[in-house]
């Protein structure tokens, strides 16, 4: 029985997870979930509740045999089979990934979910985000490293997520080179490949393979 991993479509931690497995091949039972109606079987495996999250071993009554969190999902799939050698990166690219899941993920939730956090200034962490952006656009050429790694595909579902609060917004920053990639990610085959849509899946339900 292959891995079961759980998604949700939209979610950027779920989306890098799904383009790890897509470039490395390694296939799993794809469960699409909805987040308002989270099914018994997932609250059973995922130790958080919290997507993405793969069964390594299932059927086996031990955590130990989930992966709960997105890069180490990531990082299991490529060490199985890296065909695009995206961990033939510089050891930065770690401390950059860390970044982006810390310091550039709380300052984009702060600008997108303001009234989650009345006491906090959007627009200052709009400004931090953006700040990191503009670093990162200084960076890049053609892709962060030169070549298609671990760092731009872990980054990329939270700079879109970014992007997308507010398009024109972003559209008018001067990081002609930020952009680019951002657009060909968005025009990419892996992209329109992790993003097709998924029935909700329900127990008893066929599975379905991924990538296919």
């Amino acid at each position: 029985m292959p891995p079961v991993f759980y998604s949700f479509r939209r979610c950027p931690y779920a989306m890098r997870a799904r383009l790890a497995l897509a470039s490395s091949g390694v296939q799993v039972e794809l469960r699409e979930i909805l987040l308002r109606d989270k099914p018994q079987a997932f609250l059973d495996t995922s130790p958080s509740g919290t997507v993405p999250c793969l069964s390594v071993q299932p059927g086996v009554d031990a955590q130990s045999h989930v992966i709960d969190e997105s890069l180490d999902i990531m990082l299991w799939a490529l060490d199985r089979a890296d065909p695009q050698e995206w961990l033939d990166m510089p050891q930065d690219g770690h401390a950059l990934i860390n970044r982006v899941d810390g310091e550039f993920k709380t300052a984009l939730d702060r600008t997108k979910y303001a009234t989650r956090y009345p006491d906090e200034d959007p627009q200052e962490h709009r400004a931090i985000a953006a700040g990191i952006l503009n670093e990162l656009n200084q960076q890049i050429d053609g892709y962060i490293y030169g070549k298609p790694t671990l760092a731009d595909f872990a980054t990329l579902p939270f700079v879109r997520q970014f992007a997308f609060i507010d398009k024109p917004w972003f559209d008018a920053q001067p990081w002609p080179k930020l952009q680019a990639w951002l657009a060909a990610f968005l025009d990419s085959a892996a992209f329109a490949q992790i993003m097709s849509k998924y029935p909700p899946w329900q127990s008893g339900d066929a599975p379905f393979y991924f990538p296919e």
